[in-house]
């Protein structure tokens, strides 16, 4: 299975993934092209796929003409600014005789685009009236990239940490500060990092295409194989730094063991009494995004005995546990942090046993699978004896079965 990470290097556009995409994909340029003249917003417009090198870094570029120039600012030559409905965009795309995965992937970008302009704007989607995104080279960008999302087939997208930029930027609307404000919704939730370089460094085409491909909350870490990298270039010149996008493949290694992180939580308990203690972990244990509560004792300052807390949760509900800790406990200190973890796959079935209905655990582990009765389901049987003879039963009639 094929994985792509884009590198922001110099920042994200639509010309800057084509590219970069085409200089890992050299073979996808001639498919391109001929899908790009089936598009009837490109009409009389002309493309190109030039190869550049800014003195540190050699990759692509994709050039979009129509007659004879490109739209480095998209005015005509009245200085009238050019606007694009986004129902007629969708529907000519939606009537194109481009494929369908194209069509759906093109048109999921410009949807992401259609709803942070609308609410920028305080409009419906239906309402929104693209400038700069509706001018013909910011449609063949967004066309190009859905045809190229298509062909790559990659199953999961991830990206680094974007640029924030700063100072203004021109647009129908007049300057703008950097990030755009539709740039900046689309932004929304990605790790962002301030390098100093001046400069619009996300453009709402680059963000959009962020905003349909990567998941912004994905921790999910797997064995992977590093297969290729490209580099697509912008038109701008940064200071100190290459404007391009780099893009890194992988194929991800066939493994059951699934890589991911977990949020840990610490602290030590010296002045709750045993009884609340125990109800208060009882609460922390029930809550939504932990996973497990361990807890023991140690001894702490002044050779007191102390009880050491050590919560498991899902990252994403870490800030929601520590406030719950603070509430429940009597500590005045959390500690926190993400640890990388490997998990088996596993799953629970029920079994009928001697008139029960049992529950065991079955563990996918790299020398076979394996078994584990619920404890719980034998709470009402005396005797360790009569206890053990049931699990070993139940577990080798499962083990069995898989066999």
């Amino acid at each position: 299975m094929l994985e792509v990470h884009l590198d922001p290097i110099g920042g994200i556009a639509g010309d800057m993934f084509v590219a970069a995409l085409l200089d890992v994909r050299p073979d996808l340029e001639a498919g391109l092209m001929e899908a790009l003249s089936l598009c009837p917003l490109l009409d009389k417009v002309v493309f190109e796929l030039l190869d550049h090198n800014d003195g540190i870094l050699t990759g692509r570029r994709f050039v979009v003409r129509r007659n004879g120039r490109r739209a480095e600012v998209h005015e005509d030559h009245a200085g009238h600014h050019h606007h694009a409905d986004w129902h007629l965009i969708r529907e000519a795309l939606l009537t194109s005789k481009l494929d369908r995965e194209s069509v759906k992937h093109t048109v999921g970008i410009f949807s992401h685009l259609a709803e942070a302009e609308a609410q920028v704007h305080g409009v419906t989607p239906e309402q929104v009236r693209f400038h700069e995104v509706g001018a013909w080279d910011s449609i063949a960008d967004i066309v190009a990239a859905g045809w190229l999302i298509a062909r790559v087939g990659a199953v999961k997208w991830t990206v680094g940490a974007l640029s924030l930029g700063s100072g203004r930027v021109q647009s129908a609307h007049g300057l703008l500060p950097v990030p755009a404000p539709a740039t900046a919704l689309l932004m929304k939730g990605f790790v962002t990092i301030d390098d100093g370089v001046v400069g619009e460094r996300v453009t709402p085409t680059g963000a959009a295409i962020l905003r349909y491909l990567c998941n912004r909350a994905d921790t999910t870490r797997r064995p992977r194989r590093l297969t290729a990298s490209g580099h697509g270039f912008g038109t701008k010149r940064l200071p100190d730094v290459s404007n391009c996008l780099r893009v890194l493949t992988f194929e991800t290694l066939e493994t059951s063991i699934v890589q991911d992180q977990v949020a840990v939580l610490e602290c030590e308990i010296d002045d709750q009494t045993g009884e609340d203690l125990a109800q208060a972990i009882d609460n922390l244990r029930a809550r939504d995004g932990v996973l497990d509560v361990v807890q023991m004792p140690v001894f702490g300052k002044k050779g007191r005995m102390m009880t050491h807390l050590r919560i498991l949760a899902d990252p994403a509900a870490r800030d929601d546990i520590v406030t719950a800790i603070f509430d429940e406990t009597t500590t005045i200190g959390v500690r926190h942090s993400l640890a990388d973890r490997s998990v088996l796959p596993r799953e629970t079935r029920h079994t009928e046993l001697d008139g029960r209905s049992l529950r065991l655990k079955l563990v996918d582990r790299p020398a076979g699978r394996t078994a584990k009765l619920e404890a719980d389901d034998l709470t009402d049987i005396a005797g360790s004896a009569a206890r053990t003879r049931l699990r070993r039963r139940a577990e080798a009639s499962v083990t069995e079965d898989e066999q």
